[in-house]
């Protein structure tokens, strides 16, 4: 555990032995966590959670979901920004990608997975759930270290109460010859945390604080837990919420595969009183996490080079 140079990100093992709330180790990793989230805006976390078996059926069930005709795979339709199809765009062709609402409950992912296959399928029903409640618990972990590194872990239990999940399937299709090979451009995500898992493709680059792009290397087992805008609002601004990109091999001819569990909030996203003072005045007035959703579907907010500031900038 503890910062690596440059390019590599944080690796934090959460399978280290003793790694308990009040243990010494506990105590490290929550700095560690907070260092990186407030440098990098992301870290690598190492946890065998997610069986072999259970990352090989997690890209099986991706493979069946993108073999579905298009047709059917736009009906995966919700009234909230960007928790949808995405797909058959000219600015990224190379990308499709498709989410689960409220993808920890049974009921999202019977609901996903019927509207998919009318007629079942057993298979990516429980495997998506079983792969979403697993990554859940990485989420809880980061925020519980987050939370006790700034010394305001008493907010940690309704923080978990107003969580929900979105998982996105993503895909990334290698370019074609004279095709560009900039597979998503850069942005940074509207969650609280978003944690992803890759198949064998890499792509992803991220850009910290000091502006350099770090390209992303996903040791066996892990998972880059990044911050969303919600988390740097929340932090009042210590957290950094990073730029990140999707860029292929040019001569790649492997499909990337991603998955994305971002976590975002049913009550209202506001600074703790704990984490404004003289030296850190209040930077952002509370919102509704699914407003800042809204506000980035909108030609302004798409456009905006500091969304936080423009969307509740005190």
């Amino acid at each position: 555990m503890g910062s690596l140079n440059l390019p590599e990100l944080v690796v934090i093992d959460l399978n280290k032995e003793g790694l308990k709330p009040g243990s010494s180790s506990w105590a490290s990793a929550c700095k560690d966590i907070r260092q990186a989230l407030e440098n990098h805006g992301c870290f690598i976390a190492l946890y065998d959670k997610i069986s072999p078996q259970l990352h090989k059926s997690i890209f099986q069930a991706a493979d069946q979901l993108f073999a579905l005709p298009t047709e059917v795979k736009v009906q995966n339709i919700n009234e909230k920004p960007y928790h949808g199809y995405v797909g058959q765009m000219p600015i990224v062709p190379l990308h499709e990608g498709l989410g689960i609402d409220y993808a920890t409950t049974l009921e999202g992912a019977q609901s996903f997975t019927k509207l998919m296959w009318p007629h079942g399928n057993d298979f990516f029903c429980e495997t998506a759930m079983s792969y979403a409640k697993t990554v859940a618990e990485i989420e809880k972990i980061a925020v519980r270290m987050l939370f006790e590194s700034y010394g305001v872990q008493k907010h940690t239990d309704s923080h978990a109460e107003a969580t929900t999940y979105l998982l996105r399937f993503l895909k990334y299709r290698a370019p074609e010859e004279g095709e560009s090979n900039n597979a998503f451009p850069s942005h940074t995500d509207k969650s609280f945390f978003t944690v992803l898992h890759q198949n064998h493709i890499s792509g992803l680059e991220v850009r910290a604080r000091n502006g350099k792009w770090i390209n992303v290397v996903f040791p066996p087992s892990s998972f880059v837990v990044m911050a969303g805008d919600a988390c740097q609002a929340w932090s009042n601004n210590r957290v950094l919420s990073p730029n990140h990109k999707v860029t292929l091999e040019k001569n790649g001819k492997e499909t990337r595969y991603t998955m994305a569990q971002f976590s975002f909030l049913s009550k209202m996203v506001e600074v703790p009183e704990e984490l404004v003072d003289d030296q850190n005045p209040l930077q952002f007035k509370p919102f509704a996490h699914v407003d800042l959703l809204k506000f980035y579907a909108t030609d302004h907010g798409r456009r905006s080079q500091n969304i936080l500031k423009e969307f509740c900038g005190v």
